[in-house]
């Protein structure tokens, strides 16, 4: 804990830098990603402080809109759509996810009944590791899935309609940094 405390000392050290973000923000993107520490969306966008929106959930998972039942990702979805407006979506997958790998390695879920009882996605065959082909294809289908769960909320699906929101999906490459992008035209994920 030492490390984050002196960090945050030396944070309080450089009050130029917090003005600009007392004055509001410029919020253009929903970045819907995994709580996993190693997917970090400002490294992977350049983005600072008050640049883009986060959504991070275990496994990216985005619930299916429930009218009369709202979540908390159900009131950021709504409130990144309506009230800054952002204009784009976002969804981040990444590889060596950790409940795939789990998964994978036949790893008891039951003291997580949570992200045991996730909604159903893709998942990648039992005896697939980590940086099998079949995992990255299987987080690829989840972020596919995920952004069609997020069409079916009305604020985005309202937002496509008015071509004012752009969605998105990205795979990223823990292990290397690299990042692939969804192409819709061809349903094939490609280097940026």
């Amino acid at each position: 804990m030492q490390p984050f405390i002196d960090h945050a000392r030396s944070v309080g050290r450089r009050p130029e830098d917090f003005p600009p973000l007392a004055r509001g923000r410029s919020l253009q993107v929903l970045f819907v990603t995994c709580s996993d520490s190693r997917v970090v969306p400002a490294l992977i966008t350049g983005a600072g402080p008050g640049r883009h929106f986060e959504l991070r959930t275990a496994d990216s998972i985005v619930p299916p809109c429930t009218p009369g039942r709202p979540t908390s990702e159900a009131a950021t979805v709504e409130y990144a759509a309506d009230v800054p407006g952002v204009r784009e979506i976002v969804v981040c997958g990444h590889a060596h996810r950790c409940a795939v790998g789990a998964q994978v390695r036949g790893e008891d879920f039951s003291a997580v009944p949570a992200l045991r009882d996730r909604p159903a996605q893709a998942e990648p065959p039992a005896d697939a590791p980590d940086d099998d082909p079949a995992v990255a294809e299987a987080v690829r289908e989840h972020v596919r899935t995920q952004l069609l769960r997020l069409r079916s909320y009305p604020c985005v699906r309202g937002a496509l309609t008015g071509r004012r929101l752009r969605p998105h999906g990205l795979y990223h490459e823990v292990h290397t940094g690299a990042v692939l992008e969804h192409r819709p035209d061809a349903d094939t994920f490609a280097a940026l």
